[in-house]
């Protein structure tokens, strides 16, 4: 049997974050979102408002805040003891996700609860053996930005237990509305390992000079219809993210297309993480 009815909880606030908390609020669901550092919280909470007032003001929502109001953002991860899906939308760091999963291990009180993480590259496995329960670990990898973007990658590892996908599965796509892909338990997924070698090619026609970003990304836009270029779409994803997806990939493939630019390692290095901190391959106001 699956089921449809979940207590949401969110770890994080981050862009990501907060684009899954307004996308379960949406669907009708209570969600409580633990976010310990205070800034981030504040930020987090104007974007979601932000967010839903253009939703209503595009009709998408009768009420921005009657779905914020399904939503409490609190500090302490302990409140999601009684959670029965807990989405991780952390930092894209492997130590730090792993401490995570411990903590929920023993604060989340139900033992069928879902303890699923948002990574983009990290191996699934890794985030379920470091707690006692990896047959309820799995990915939920949803994209930016989650409420409008349709996708969203199931991965289970090979200890996740077959019902837990199930669930996951159901609430994907009969909650939330979203279409759901399976995903074997490899670095990047479907989606990050097609798509981050080709945003690390462009970024190395930056470095060595054959084109300008912004050539480049007109080049993709108007020569091949993509949507953005490859540059402005790296930004929007954050470096520091797209640096850390490669990674991932890299250490698991050890494939050139997968190694870091140094352009791109000397950006982040420099907090030059695109949107998110207001300059990256193009500027931010």
């Amino acid at each position: 049997m699956t089921s449809t009815t979940e207590k949401i909880g969110v770890v994080g606030c981050g862009l990501m974050g907060a684009g899954i908390a307004e996308t379960c609020a949406r669907a009708g669901q209570l969600v409580t979102v633990v976010e310990t550092d205070t800034k981030a919280a504040e930020a987090g909470r104007r974007r979601l408002e932000s967010s839903l007032a253009k939703a209503e003001s595009r009709g998408k929502i009768t009420s921005a805040a009657e779905v914020l109001d399904r939503i409490q953002i609190i500090d302490d991860v302990e409140a999601l003891s009684d959670r029965s899906l807990v989405i991780e939308a952390i930092m894209e760091d492997e130590a730090v996700k792993s401490r995570l999963f411990r903590q929920l291990d023993k604060v989340v009180a139900d033992p069928q609860a879902i303890l699923a993480s948002n990574t983009s590259s990290i191996p699934i496995i890794k985030l379920g053996v470091v707690t006692d329960r990896p047959e309820n670990v799995m990915g939920i990898h949803f994209f930016n930005p989650v409420p409008v973007l349709s996708l969203v990658e199931l991965v289970p590892s090979y200890l996740t237990a077959e019902q837990t996908t199930e669930r996951a599965r159901a609430f994907v796509q009969e909650v939330l509305g979203k279409h759901a892909i399976d995903c074997k338990d490899r670095a990047g997924f479907v989606v990050n390992a097609l798509l981050i070698p080709f945003l690390l090619s462009a970024i190395r026609m930056v470095e060595t000079g054959v084109a300008t970003a912004a050539d480049i990304d007109e080049g993709l836009v108007r020569g091949c219809a993509h949507p953005q270029g490859p540059l402005a779409l790296s930004d929007l994803i954050g470096l520091d993210t797209v640096r850390a997806i490669a990674d991932s990939l890299y250490d698991e493939f050890k494939e050139p297309q997968y190694a870091c630019p140094p352009l791109l390692a000397r950006m982040v290095e420099a907090g030059l993480l695109g949107r998110k901190s207001g300059r990256g391959f193009f500027a931010y106001t």
